[in-house]
């Protein structure tokens, strides 16, 4: 496996990838990898010659009084992590080779980011739009892999790949799930073995909501108040959004009847965790 850490030297290594033939994936990281983003390998590992897995903690999806400082980092540990899984290079660049001084250019998908995520963090998906952007022009992917537990993120980025007539397949793997059913993710490191044990309970109100479409409840009034109830007693515990929309829009939708994203935001302690089911309408 190789660690390429500068935009020259990726660029002349996806040359000589192209000039042989080669297929390129990418998976796209911040790193703190666990087995959420190994799962991406492995799906990745079975459709393109080569696998590239970016890390790279992008400050410009981070407002001025979230994590980036603090966010996880052990790229080690990730090199470790990545090869026993089949990447075949990890791209590791600074933040002044991708955003050098004088950088000015942004790609931002409208209407799509000012909900859910977007409402309480104005700019983050510009930052992850514009960054995934820059990721596509230096790696040149085939396909790019990414994670249903990031629903908006993957919702936004199949858009723009739209839009923009990249020719970029975009794969959206399951959410992987701790054994009790919280979802992974290198946040969860933040948490206390308190808040740890009642995370799950997020996941466990999804379920809920699940049961109760299945059951034929459509007021996603109603849904939605009894996930929140179900949040409200975990100890610690802030509800930031609990929403349903429409997947292909991210529009809000008053009644259940198709398929139907539920998605919440909830802070544990000072820890936000996101997750989201999709469920369908009983016939």
């Amino acid at each position: 496996m190789k660690v390429v850490d500068t935009i020259p030297r990726m660029s002349t290594l996806v040359k000589i990838f192209k000039k042989e033939g080669k297929s390129i994936s990418l998976i796209p990281t911040m790193g703190y990898l666990h087995e959420g983003h190994l799962s991406l390998v492995r799906a990745a590992r079975k459709h393109t010659d080569v696998v590239v897995m970016s890390i790279f903690v992008n400050p410009m999806q981070f407002g001025p009084k979230e994590d980036f400082e603090k966010y996880p980092r052990d790229l080690k540990r990730d090199e470790h992590l990545a090869a026993s899984a089949g990447v075949d290079v990890i791209f590791h660049p600074s933040v002044s080779d991708m955003y050098p001084a004088g950088y000015s250019t942004y790609v931002e998908v409208c209407g799509l980011g000012d909900t859910l995520c977007g409402a309480s963090r104005p700019g983050h998906f510009k930052g992850v739009t514009t960054v995934v952007a820059k990721l596509f022009q230096i790696v040149r992917p085939n396909i790019a892999y990414f994670g249903q537990k990031d629903a908006q993120q993957a919702i936004i980025i199949k858009k723009m790949t739209e839009d923009l007539n990249m020719g970029i397949e975009i794969k959206i793997m399951p959410i992987v799930r701790e054994p009790d059913g919280l979802a992974m993710s290198s946040r969860n490191a933040y948490l206390s073995p308190a808040e740890r044990k009642n995370a799950p309970a997020l996941y466990e109100s999804l379920k809920k909501a699940e049961t109760l479409v299945r059951s034929g409840e459509k007021d996603a009034a109603k849904i939605i108040k009894a996930t929140e109830d179900m949040i409200r007693v975990i100890p610690n515990a802030k509800i930031d959004y609990v929403s349903m929309v429409d997947p292909r829009n991210l529009k809000k939708i008053k009644t259940v009847t198709g398929e139907t994203l539920i998605a919440l935001a909830v802070f544990i302690g000072k820890t936000r965790l996101i997750d989201n089911i999709i469920v369908k309408g009983a016939k």
